[in-house]
């Protein structure tokens, strides 16, 4: 049941292509099975009508995974399949060897240039029956079914991809060499080999330059006896070993002409069923430490926003200009939506051009005015 069957015509038994797996059958979870499934169906069904067994992902250049095959086999007989192509000899490709060479799976796929990764695009991004596209490539990589699916929403899936495994331990150019000839895209290997080979030795000769250009001794004296972390200790509920510093949902930019403004937030956002953590200076800063290094701290590494109260007087603060340039210098172009401009009375000055691009939170604005505090609690309380 489920395997290739033989029918009679004319006295010959003629081999016929098996069922289809019972993953083709049933939807997972009312969701269509990964594209990779179709494309191993169809490729056992013609491997069987040739009578011969297809390369699957436990075969790599003729060698089995648990039939003896190692993982240098499986590297030489994948290094076979780029013959005459140069190797690396002590991590520098050098003239009449094969890829991949082991130098390349210590290279990180950052050494791939632009031109390099859109070839490979070309190649994977084709939906072919017969041939690995970047959804199987992406299954071999370990990728889950629910983030291939995801993939697919992206014109150029296989840079996604490539972007995407970057990150994750054991990429690295030679183990995408070593995938691409495991699912049996030798075309690809061929066309894309000399390329590939050329960008990891200049990545290669880059880094031994970069090395040999450092200063063998630094121009500054460290001190031997061990440093106590200045930071450990700055707000009120710290711990004075620094083991567990206290985190804030949102840091609090304001001159202290808008205290009173301040201590409506700390009632709305605090004392109410939001439960937000705001970190207001001069509530919940110790003194006795630089001004400027406490900011740097808090903004940086302590609070996932800041709310920047906008006024006359802030337009004249030395220390709000410094944090609000600070904020805005860890996400350039507000993309990681780090800063919230405050409008909460009317201003003789003009708003600051700098935080002009950011969307403003009005509580001048009588219309909006009932939505000001649920729109300001929902923001902080993104992730």
């Amino acid at each position: 049941m489920g395997g290739a069957q033989n029918t009679s015509k004319g006295g010959l038994r003629v081999p016929t292509s098996p069922a289809p797996p019972p993953e083709i059958s049933k939807a997972v979870m009312g969701r269509p099975p990964p594209p990779h499934i179709y494309w191993g169906s169809r490729l056992s069904g013609r491997a069987a009508l040739l009578g011969r067994r297809p390369a699957g992902r436990d075969q790599v250049g003729g060698v089995a995974e648990g039939e003896g095959g190692s993982a240098g086999q499986r590297r030489d007989s994948t290094a076979r399949l780029l013959p005459g192509h140069p190797a690396m000899t002590e991590g520098v490709p050098s003239a009449g060897s094969a890829l991949p060479t082991p130098a390349m799976f210590s290279l990180p796929l950052a050494a791939l240039n632009v031109r390099v990764r859109r070839r490979l695009s070309l190649f994977l991004n084709v939906r072919a029956p017969v041939a690995a596209d970047w959804t199987v490539l992406a299954e071999a990589m370990d990728f889950e079914y629910l983030e291939i699916q995801q993939l697919e929403k992206y014109a150029d899936p296989t840079s996604r991809l490539l972007d995407d495994w970057q990150r994750r331990p054991g990429a690295s150019v030679g183990r995408l060499l070593e995938l691409l000839a495991k699912l049996g895209r030798e075309d690809v290997l061929m066309e894309l080999g000399p390329s590939i080979e050329e960008d990891c030795q200049k990545y290669i000769l880059k880094q031994q330059q970069e090395a040999s250009e450092k200063p063998l001794q630094v121009d500054s004296i460290d001190s031997s006896i061990p440093r106590i972390n200045d930071m450990a200790g700055i707000t009120i509920r710290d711990d004075p070993l620094g083991q567990k510093p206290e985190y804030f949902d949102a840091f609090i930019c304001y001159c202290p002409s808008d205290i009173e403004f301040v201590h409506e937030m700390i009632r709305q956002l605090e004392q109410t069923n939001y439960r937000l953590k705001l970190c207001v200076s001069d509530r919940d800063v110790l003194p006795g430490t630089c001004v400027w290094s406490i900011a740097s701290e808090l903004i940086e590494k302590r609070c996932r926003r800041m709310v920047v109260v906008v006024s006359d007087e802030y337009l004249q603060s030395k220390e709000c200009d410094f944090q609000t340039k600070f904020a805005l210098s860890l996400s350039p172009g507000a993309h990681q939506k780090r800063l919230i401009p405050i409008k909460y009375k009317p201003m003789k000055k003009e708003f600051p051009s700098i935080l002009r691009f950011i969307t403003v939170c009005d509580y001048t604005n009588p219309c909006t005015q009932n939505w000001f505090w649920t729109r300001l609690a929902k923001a902080l309380s993104m992730p």
